[in-house]
């Protein structure tokens, strides 16, 4: 029997995959709950791979691939699921890897996010950026702090994506979404225009190069909310990461202008539950404030920003990774292997679990007492999950 490429994705939802792979010489394969399953034990062969392009690609999107050899896209079936989708050139053959993107955006604390995550997007100006490694979910926080600002208050909301994933509809606030190569032709130049298009919020889906940041950076700095996605680690990663896109001689001024602009950085990694099938949000919180834009602009003491974002819980709800996770554990979401897994420093973390606690362990008794999370009982109901 032919494989159905239609059919393997709208079978998606109801397997709770996030991706499917497709090549050629192996099966397609799910990855659902973060492990790769094969969803069919047939074969794709490059026939059936031309038939997939033929049908997912216009005859304009197929020239690009064969020019470019990447391609992202969105695709939606007939049923209404929609999809992201990057295609691109393995040993000679197309291969095309679909993420399912929920038609309704989820909500902030649907997704087991801290609620402190609210008060960011309601910040009138400023850069804020959401950080991971790909498949953390970034842009599904994105998307829910979109809507909740779109659900808040009334202003003007501009989304610059490749590609659109979620689909925004007017309530509150008006948006225009973007999209590359079809709408607009880079990051830059969308983000360029935005600018004279009166709005009070700006997406940029990611930020990869020094002109895309410094529009963002000045947008940001001329009061403008800008809210975007780095592929860092965490918190201070993205600091040298933002320093990493100009030249030495620029870094000093980059630190003062990242000082007065950045609100927020939201760094994730998705983490495998124990009480039930699914996976959380690990997340790092760090918050602009006044002793973070002081070591921001210091580069002998930017390292320091890791302790004031563990000792910033109750004044500002900030959280570290470990902290999180340490949330999660003792509410039995994650076991101890995954948690230390995990960890920004394990052995740290281990003490921790056994009670042992040094002098610069401030901020955690603090953070155990704050609600910079959401409830146990949210935490035990079925929630969305952030992929």
């Amino acid at each position: 029997m032919a494989l159905d490429i239609v059919k393997l994705l709208s079978q998606m939802p109801d397997k709770k995959a996030s991706d499917l792979h497709v090549r050629v010489k192996m099966p397609p394969v799910y990855r659902i709950n973060g492990k790769l399953i094969p969803a069919s034990k047939e074969f794709v062969d490059r026939k059936t791979m031309e038939g997939f392009l033929e049908l997912i690609l216009s005859s304009d999107d197929r020239v690009r691939l064969d020019k470019e050899w990447e391609l992202d896209l969105a695709y939606q079936v007939p049923s209404g699921i929609r999809f992201r989708v990057n295609m691109y050139i393995e040993r000679g053959n197309p291969g095309i890897a679909f993420r399912l993107i929920n038609t309704q955006v989820p909500d902030i604390t649907a997704l087991l996010l801290p609620i402190v995550i609210e008060k960011i997007a309601m910040q009138p100006r400023g850069l804020v950026l959401v950080t991971g490694v790909t498949g953390s979910g970034k842009s599904t926080t994105l998307a829910s702090m979109i809507d909740y600002i779109n659900r808040q208050k009334g202003v003007h909301i501009i989304t610059i994506e490749d590609p659109i994933e979620y689909i925004h509809r007017n309530n509150r606030s008006i948006i225009a979404q973007r999209e590359i190569g079809n709408d607009c032709s880079a990051y830059a130049v969308g983000l360029r225009q935005a600018l004279r298009q009166d709005p009070d919020v700006i997406l940029v889906g990611e930020i990869r190069d020094a002109e895309t940041m410094s529009i963002a950076l000045a947008a940001a700095d001329t009061g403008h909310l800008v809210l975007s996605t780095l592929h860092t680690l965490d918190s201070v990663q993205t600091i040298y990461r933002i320093l990493s896109f100009f030249p030495p001689h620029q870094h000093q001024e980059m630190r003062h202008l990242m000082s007065s602009t950045m609100r927020a950085v939201i760094s994730q990694r998705l983490i495998q539950r124990c009480d039930k099938p699914g996976r959380l949000p690990a997340v790092e919180i760090l918050i602009g404030s006044a002793a973070v834009r002081e070591c921001i602009i210091s580069a002998d003491r930017t390292a320091e920003i890791r302790d004031l974002i563990a000792e910033g819980s109750t004044q500002y709800g900030m959280q570290t990774f470990d902290q999180s996770l340490m949330w999660f554990y003792q509410n039995g979401a994650i076991s101890f292997d995954t948690a230390l897994e995990n960890a920004s420093n394990p052995d740290d973390f281990q003490l921790r679990v056994e009670g042992i606690i040094g002098g610069a362990d401030r901020g955690w008794t603090e953070f155990a007492q704050t609600q910079t999370r959401i409830d146990v009982d949210t935490l035990k109901q079925d929630s969305q999950t952030n992929a």
